[in-house]
């Protein structure tokens, strides 16, 4: 008994296909595989790129002092927890303590980031690491330390997620990197 079409399975066997059309199935289908390969990939690379440009509106944020600026990705609801290991809940919260430090301990302050790790565990959710080295800070927070060059090194873990097409962070946790821990030189 012949199949009813290519690749129909026979008594728990697959049937062999041969001819012209096994041969346009199997190519179409390997067409349609390459498409849908290629329109993901564009996809992440435009959300990467949207996520990449929030880290850098942080760092250009930060460097300016502004508080209002950086807190413009995070979401409403967002989490925070900080350096010194206070935990805040919403963008209001998260601005007026960046505005405390802005006008305060980190007064004037420059910070640069490296990206250590940025990856989709979702096509709607980015977590992502960086290595942020502050200078210029006015004081240390309490508990908190400078590397051997005079620089606060911290390690910020940001969870990122796309809502109606917009990316906002839910989660921001940032500790600092203790005095005596080894840790790349910023780029």
């Amino acid at each position: 008994m012949r199949p009813l079409y290519p690749g129909a399975v026979m008594n728990g066997e697959a049937a062999l296909t041969t001819g012209v059309d096994g041969g346009i199935v199997k190519t179409a289908s390997i067409v349609v595989v390459v498409l849908c390969a290629t329109m993901l990939c564009a996809q992440s690379g435009s959300d990467e790129t949207a996520v990449r440009s929030i880290l850098q509106d942080q760092v250009t944020a930060w460097n300016k002092g502004d508080a209002d600026a950086y807190s413009r990705h995070f979401a409403t609801d967002g989490t925070f927890t900080n350096l010194v290991g206070m935990f805040f809940t919403g963008r209001d919260a998260f601005r007026k303590r960046h505005d405390q430090i802005f006008k305060g301990a980190y007064r004037g302050s420059t910070k640069q980031e490296d990206i250590v790790s940025l990856k989709f565990v979702r096509p709607d959710v980015a977590i992502v690491e960086t290595l942020q080295t502050v200078t210029g800070f006015q004081k240390l927070l309490p508990g908190t330390s400078t590397d051997a060059k005079g620089r606060l090194r911290t390690r910020l873990l940001q969870v990122l997620v796309k809502d109606g097409g917009e990316w906002k962070i839910a989660a921001y946790h940032n500790v600092d990197v203790k005095s005596g821990i080894s840790v790349p030189e910023p780029h």
